[in-house]
C-alpha cells in the first residue's frame, strides 16, 4: 500500500486543510461583527445591528461545522503521530490545552449569547458579548499558531533525562517571535476571507435587486475591510514573515523560489517551472534584485540556493512548495488590486451600477480560501523534512503501529463525512443568504 509515512502526512494534510476552511471565516467574521455591533450602538445606525444579526447566524453555522471537522485532528496526534506527541507533548500540550480549555469555551459560550441573547441582555451587553467572541476566537487562533510556530522555530524548551522535550520557559515558548509574526499574518488573512464573503453576499443581493439597503452596507463593509486586510497581509506581516524564513529557514526560501544557485541581486520569480532533476528553473521571468530586498532588505544581498545545503535537508516536495508559494503571493497581489478598484468605485458611489465589478466580487469569494490554504501548505511543506525544525525529522514522528491500509481506510471515511458536512453546510448557508436579513431598514 506504499509508505505509511506518506499516508499519515496525506491524511493530516487533508483533514487540516478541510477543517481550516471554517476557522478562517469564523475569525474574520468575529472581528467584523464586533465592528458592526459597535457602530450599531448609535440609535441612528440600527442597520448595522441588522447586518450583525445576519452574519451571526452565518458564523454560528460555520462555527458548528468547524468544531466537527477539527475533532479528528486532535485524535491524529495520538493515532498517526504518537512518537511526535510523546516527544514534544510536554511543550505543545500547553498551548493545545489552553486552546481547548480557555479559547474554545469562551468562544462557544459567547456565540450562544450572541445568537439567542440580544433581547435579554440589551444592545450594550450584546456588544460586549461580540467582543468576547472576538477575543475567544482570536485567542484560539493564537494558541494554534504558537504551537505551529514552535515546530517552525523551536524556543523555550529543554531536553529531559528521558529524551523528551519539556518546557524551559513558558513565555519564551508562547511569545515566540515566529509566532507573533505568523499570527498577525494569519489573522489578516482570515479577515480577508471574511471581507470577501461579506462583499460577495452584498454583490449577490445587488445583482438580484433584493435587500438593497443591506446589500449596500455589506459592500461598504466588505470592500473597505478587504482592502485594509489585503494590504496588511502583504505589508508589514507578509514582509516580516518572509524575512523570518530567510533568517531561520534559508533552505525553505530557496525551495519556495526554485533557487538552486547562490548569488547577490537575487530575482523574484514571477513565472517558472522548477526542474529538480537538472537543478534549475525552466522558463523564468524574474524581477531582478527583488528577492534579495524582500529577504534581507538590500537589493545586493546574497541569497543562498539549494545547492548550498545537503540534499537530505531539502524540502521533500520542492515543486508543490514552489507552486503553493507563488499561488499565495499571486492571489494576494490580485486581492489588493481588486479591492483597491472596488473601493474607488465605492467611494464614488458607482459600484452598484457596475455589474461587471459586482460579478467579480460575487465570484471572487473562494480565492481567499485558496490563498490561505496555499499559505499553510507553504509553511508546513517548507519546514520539511523536519517535524520540529532542526530537532525532529518527520520520519521520526509517525506511528509505527498504524499501517497504510488503516490510514487510507480512515481517510476515505473522513472524506465521506466531510462531503456530507460540506453539502449540509452549503445548503444551510444558501438558505440564510436567500432569506436575507430579518429586517430591511434604510441604509444611509
Amino acid at each position: 500500500m506504499g509508505d505509511p509515512l506518506f499516508w499519515h502526512r496525506m491524511q493530516f494534510g487533508f483533514t487540516a486543510s478541510f477543517h481550516y476552511l471554517f476557522p478562517q471565516l469564523t475569525m474574520g467574521l468575529a472581528l467584523l461583527i464586533a465592528v458592526m455591533k459597535w457602530l450599531g450602538l448609535d440609535p441612528g445606525r440600527e442597520h448595522y445591528n441588522e447586518a450583525a444579526r445576519f452574519w451571526i447566524r452565518i458564523l454560528g453555522i460555520n462555527f458548528a461545522v468547524g468544531v466537527v471537522t477539527g475533532i479528528p485532528l486532535e485524535f491524529q496526534f495520538g493515532t498517526n503521530w504518537s512518537r511526535f506527541s510523546a516527544f514534544s507533548g510536554g511543550v505543545i500540550g500547553q498551548t493545545l490545552g489552553m486552546e481547548g480549555m480557555f479559547a474554545f469555551f469562551l468562544e462557544s459560550t459567547f456565540l450562544g449569547i450572541l445568537i439567542w441573547g440580544e433581547k435579554r441582555f440589551g444592545p450594550r451587553r450584546h456588544f460586549w458579548a461580540a467582543i468576547a467572541l472576538f477575543v475567544g476566537s482570536w485567542l484560539s487562533g493564537y494558541f494554534i499558531v504558537a504551537t505551529d510556530a514552535f515546530m517552525q522555530h523551536p524556543v523555550g524548551h529543554m531536553t529531559a533525562a528521558d529524551g523528551t522535550l519539556q518546557l524551559a520557559s513558558f513565555w519564551d515558548f508562547v511569545i515566540n517571535p515566529w509566532a507573533t509574526i505568523q499570527y498577525l499574518h494569519n489573522m489578516a488573512g482570515a479577515v480577508v476571507t471574511g471581507s470577501f464573503v461579506i462583499a460577495a453576499v452584498g454583490a449577490y443581493w445587488t445583482l438580484r435587486g433584493i435587500h438593497t439597503k443591506q446589500a449596500w452596507l455589506n459592500l461598504k463593509i466588505g470592500v473597505t475591510a478587504g482592502l485594509l486586510s489585503s494590504l496588511v497581509v502583504a505589508f508589514p506581516t507578509g514582509d516580516l514573515q518572509g524575512k523570518l524564513v530567510a533568517k531561520h529557514q534559508p533552505v525553505s526560501l530557496a525551495a519556495m523560489e526554485g533557487r538552486f544557485e547562490s548569488g547577490p541581486r537575487a530575482g523574484l520569480n514571477m513565472i517558472g517551472q522548477p526542474n529538480v532533476a537538472e537543478g534549475k528553473l525552466d522558463n523564468p521571468i524574474r524581477l531582478p534584485g527583488v528577492l534579495s530586498f524582500i529577504a534581507y532588505g538590500s537589493f545586493s544581498a546574497n541569497v543562498k540556493g539549494l545547492n548550498e545545503f545537503p540534499r537530505d535537508q531539502w524540502p521533500t516536495s520542492i515543486e508543490m512548495l514552489y507552486y503553493g508559494f507563488h499561488i499565495m503571493v499571486g492571489l494576494g497581489t490580485l486581492f489588493i488590486g481588486l479591492m483597491g478598484m472596488s473601493f474607488l468605485l465605492l467611494w464614488k458611489r458607482r459600484i452598484q451600477a457596475q455589474r461587471w465589478m459586482l460579478w467579480i466580487l460575487m465570484l471572487a469569494f473562494p480565492f481567499p480560501y485558496i490563498a490561505n490554504t496555499m499559505g499553510w501548505m507553504t509553511a508546513e511543506m517548507g519546514r520539511q523534512p523536519w517535524l520540529i525544525f532542526g530537532v525532529m525529522r518527520t520520519s521520526e514522528g509517525s506511528s509505527h503501529l498504524v499501517h497504510s491500509g488503516q490510514t487510507i481506510f480512515t481517510m476515505l471515511g473522513f472524506a465521506g463525512l466531510y462531503f456530507i458536512l460540506g453539502v449540509l453546510f452549503l445548503f444551510l448557508i444558501g438558505r440564510e443568504i436567500a432569506q436575507g436579513p430579518a429586517g430591511h431598514g434604510e441604509v444611509n
